[in-house]
Formats: C-alpha cells, sequence, structure tokens
C-alpha cells in the first residue's frame, strides 16, 4: 500500500468525522431551538387560553345579570296583568252588582259542596 493512499484515507477519515461532529452540533442547536420555540408556543396557548376562560367568564355573569333583568320584567308584566284583571273585575262589579253576587255565591256554595264531598 502506498503511503500516499493512506494519508488520503486518514484526511477524507479525519475530514468525514469533523463533518459528523458538525452535524452533531447542529442537531443539538435544532433540538434546543425547537425546544425553545416549543416552551414559547405553550405559554402563548396557555395565555390564550387563560384569557378565552376569563372572556367566557365575563360573558356568562353578564347573562346572569340579563338574566335578572328579563326575569324581573316578567314578573312586572305578570303583575300588570293581574292589576288588569282585578281591574276588569272591579268594573264588571261596578256595572252589575247583582249578578256578580250571584256568581260569587254559587262559587261558594260549590267550594263548600266540594269541600263537605272531600272530608267523607
Amino acid at each position: 500500500m502506498n503511503s500516499n493512499s493512506t494519508d488520503g484515507m486518514k484526511s477524507n477519515l479525519g475530514e468525514a468525522g469533523s463533518h459528523l461532529k458538525q452535524a452533531a452540533r447542529d442537531s443539538g442547536d435544532a433540538i434546543k431551538s425547537a425546544a425553545g420555540a416549543a416552551a414559547d408556543e405553550l405559554r402563548l396557548g396557555k395565555a390564550n387560553v387563560k384569557a378565552d376562560l376569563a372572556d367566557s367568564a365575563l360573558a356568562g355573569i353578564a347573562a346572569a345579570e340579563q338574566a335578572g333583568g328579563a326575569a324581573r320584567e316578567q314578573a312586572d308584566a305578570l303583575m300588570d296583568k293581574g292589576r288588569d284583571l282585578l281591574d276588569s273585575a272591579a268594573d264588571l262589579i261596578r256595572e252589575r252588582p247583582l249578578a256578580s253576587f250571584g256568581v260569587a255565591f254559587a262559587a261558594g256554595w260549590i267550594i263548600a259542596k266540594l269541600a263537605r264531598s272531600g272530608d267523607k
């Protein structure tokens, strides 16, 4: 074997080793960069989730407040209808007092009969 061939082979193997070392360093750097980028993305994702949850909580609170207002509106409407019904009954009693007394008497008699028959 020729000394030039041996020297050339050693030179090429040395160069291949250097390239392998550089490739290993580059791989390590890429992994570190990827891990750093992943950590940054996780932090950003965590912040986004917290913000979305906070927005959801605020929207839920606003909905609950509006539900209370809607319930008050419904109660007010029901009270108004009750007042209107009482006013209509009062007007009817004023217009036809005798008929109103007869209806009230009959209703009382029926309720009393039903109550007595339920006791037996």
